[in-house]
């Protein structure tokens, strides 16, 4: 069998960066494929239980909350030991808890297998895969960050879907089960394929044969051996910046970007979970609003696909202004629509949105502060940020109850999102010109 040293030298045909991302990919698509499963069968977990949406939906808050605040563990242990320890521990953590989840009886249950136990399988998704990918990826990054984070928004298409056509032959807790012995088989062999770095296998970043410069990293990075951690040598071009979490925090542009991220994810999870169930108030069948959440997907699809290229080519931060900006229309048309022929293609806008939003947020990280560090600070950001992702869910829930009309939250999701619009071209006016990366081409004008 050819090592991959040996694939890059023939030619470099396959650079072993891109088993890495389709790798992440598939990672993604089994987590977020269970965790989109939730607004699909919302309603039988809460007839089922005895409980409102609100309890229910609570305790799928609880769950983005831990899941969130954890990944900055996660994120920082991805680079002291690298990814694959990592998405073991998620795959023990994430079949046990969806596994317990079927097997509940009472709210206070489901918070502790869903909200506890498998959130913090689920911090072994997101920040650690698209972590390791920065790792891997210079001048591509973009592309290759297209690629891992699509695997979310594919797992919206199918598993509400899925879910939709099977909740008609079986029960939630049956499709739990089955989801927590898919999900604990696909990690533990995606564990298996996952690498902490081109230096950590002999490649040079990028697959690309010639270096302008080397950079030591200090103690404490990615020793896929388990041997005590040795300073690496990393391929970085001598413009790239290196910052670590620490550093970082001192800069007004992690700030900025904190910002942004918390008016977009504060609301991000809302049409995931209660899309499919106001569809239905509108006299949608279970399967047609079911179907609802699949064009979210299909958006998200769509838009991590184009975003990471142009991103590569304009700027993540110009490709995250247009994003953001569609996805605030998509907000006012849900806030506004009273029929599926306006629904679905909003559906379908906050899906393009959302997936751009998410390819970006790993590739700005890389760009401003480098990607020696991109675990702990994606993972600081994505917990400080994502963890108020919780809010969305519950608050439309709360308003829903309290109203009669899932509108009103509709209309503060797009006021949130337009503020992280605002930010982003205040990220963009500020002059960190030391901060960015000579080679991502789209990002060397000023600010």
């Amino acid at each position: 069998m050819q090592t991959s040293t040996q694939m890059q030298t023939r030619g470099q045909r396959i650079y072993y960066g891109w088993v890495v991302a389709w790798t992440a990919f598939g990672v993604l698509s089994l987590t977020y494929g269970v965790q989109f499963s939730f607004g699909v069968l919302l309603p039988s977990i809460a007839q089922d239980l005895g409980i409102s949406r609100t309890a229910a939906s609570l305790c799928f808050s609880v769950y983005v909350f831990v899941y969130s605040a954890l990944s900055s563990y996660s994120g920082s242990l991805t680079d002291r030991r690298g990814p694959r320890l990592v998405l073991v521990l998620g795959a023990v953590l994430l079949g046990t808890g969806y596994g317990l989840s079927a097997l509940a009886q009472t709210q206070w249950q489901l918070f502790i297998t869903l909200g506890l136990i498998a959130a913090a399988g689920m911090s072994a998704s997101f920040v650690p895969c698209n972590a390791t990918v920065v790792r891997w990826f210079l001048r591509r990054r973009g592309q290759a960050l297209s690629i891992s984070t699509s695997g979310g928004s594919f797992a919206a298409v199918a598993m509400p879907l899925l879910m939709g056509w099977l909740i008609s032959y079986t029960s939630w807790r049956v499709l739990y089960g089955v989801m927590a012995l898919v999900v604990f088989i696909g990690l533990l062999t995606a564990s298996r394929l996952m690498a902490a770095s081109p230096e950590a296998k002999g490649l040079s970043i990028d697959g690309e044969s010639g270096r302008r410069g080397d950079l030591t990293l200090t103690p404490g990075g990615p020793d896929p051996t388990g041997a005590a951690a040795q300073p690496q040598k990393v391929a970085l071009t001598t413009e790239e910046p290196s910052l670590s979490r620490r550093e970082a925090m001192r800069t007004p542009v992690f700030w900025i970007i904190a910002g942004i991220f918390l008016c977009t994810w504060l609301v991000v999870f809302l049409p995931m979970v209660h899309l499919s169930p106001f569809a239905r108030g509108l006299g949608a069948s279970p399967g047609l609003a079911a179907a609802m959440v699949s064009s979210v997907g299909v958006g998200g699809l769509v838009g991590r696909t184009l975003t990471g290229t142009v991103s590569d080519r304009m700027g993540a931060e110009t490709t995250l202004a247009i994003v953001l900006s569609v996805q605030v229309l998509a907000f006012v048309v849900f806030a506004t629509s009273h029929s599926m022929a306006t629904l679905f293609p909003a559906a379908a806008a906050f899906g393009f949105g959302y997936g751009g939003t998410t390819t970006v947020f790993p590739a700005i990280v890389g760009d401003r502060f480098g990607r020696a560090h991109a675990g702990a600070i994606v993972g600081l950001l994505f917990a400080g940020a994502g963890s108020l992702a919780a809010v969305g869910p519950f608050m439309a829930a709360w308003i829903y109850d309290s109203t009669g009309s899932y509108r009103p939250a509709f209309v503060l999701s797009a006021a949130a999102n337009a503020v992280g619009l605002i930010l982003v071209f205040v990220l963009r006016s500020t002059a960190m010109r030391g901060q960015r990366t000579a080679p991502h081409r789209g990002n060397l004008a000023p600010g």
